[in-house]
């Protein structure tokens, strides 16, 4: 009877170490939506996992939701894409180190019909401008996601508050992420701020064409940010260095810029050489 309860010990104690060794083979990684949406994540991710055998859950949120889940301690890493935000959080001591991995461009997106006529130009602000003065239709995301902030500081240059703005008719507010701004816009045939990886991969554009590029402002950086250990301390983040080391190697990188969506190439891998 002593030797069977040892055994049952002893397969008690194995279930443990095992239950803890998967749960530590696994993190979660708080990301923009943007980076989900565009596809980038479902085809790397199984990469680093084939080479380390740890798994990533991914929480795919705006880039001001994301590091609000890292401050609560709810995640083991970071990938934004709001170079202010994200700032203010390693200021506050959240984050240890911040490292870019990839960049791509914003795009202003609108009906083919061009009421606001800034098709083909590329100068974000006075296309905002012009949008404004027509009154044209106006979707903004309105999630406190990176893509948000970056669409906010262009009206602001182009002169108008985000209070000023929310009450106007014609700028609608939806409170979402990429996808559904874009399908938003595509069925009201209005303009809109998108990254270009989630408009590549977008099956639903309608009516809708490619208006603005081009501008220096809208650059598109993405940053990984490992937590700060002395402010949330545990055992996953050493697991979550290496994936932020991997998406940094040579090996991460290219799988970045290997991405395409129709022959287009959706991230340009930038760790050597951050712009």
């Amino acid at each position: 009877m002593m030797k069977f309860r040892n055994v049952l010990a002893l397969v008690a104690v194995l279930a443990a170490i095992n239950s803890s060794s998967a749960e530590e083979r696994s993190i979660v990684l708080a990301s923009t939506t943007s980076v989900e949406a565009s596809g980038l994540l479902p085809i790397i991710l199984p990469q680093f996992t084939a080479r380390t055998g740890i798994r990533v859950n991914v929480v795919a949120q705006g880039t001001g939701k994301a590091l609000d889940t890292a401050r609560r301690g709810d995640a083991d890493l970071l990938l934004v894409h709001d170079p202010d935000a994200e700032q203010q959080f390693m200021d506050e001591g959240h984050g240890s180190t911040r490292r870019q991995i990839a960049w791509n461009d914003f795009i202003i997106v609108g009906p083919a019909a061009d009421p606001a006529h800034v098709k083909g130009g590329s100068d974000a602000v006075a296309a905002l401008r012009a949008i404004a003065a027509l009154q044209a239709p106006f979707i903004s995301r309105g999630d406190n996601s990176g893509t948000n902030a970056a669409e906010l500081r262009l009206w602001r240059i182009a002169g108008q508050t985000p209070d000023a703005l929310n009450k106007e008719k014609w700028y609608r507010d939806i409170g979402g992420g990429m996808g559904q701004a874009l399908n938003a816009a595509s069925a009201m045939d209005a303009y809109t701020l998108s990254d270009r990886g989630t408009w590549l991969s977008f099956n639903n554009k309608g009516s809708l064409v490619v208006a603005i590029e081009g501008d220096p402002r809208l650059l598109n950086r993405y940053d990984v940010i490992e937590l700060n250990p002395q402010k949330h301390a545990g055992a996953k983040l050493a697991a979550a260095k290496l994936f932020a080391d991997w998406l940094v190697s040579s090996e991460g990188q290219q799988a970045i810029g290997g991405y395409q969506v129709n022959g287009q190439k959706l991230f340009n891998p930038s760790a050597q050489s951050p712009k």
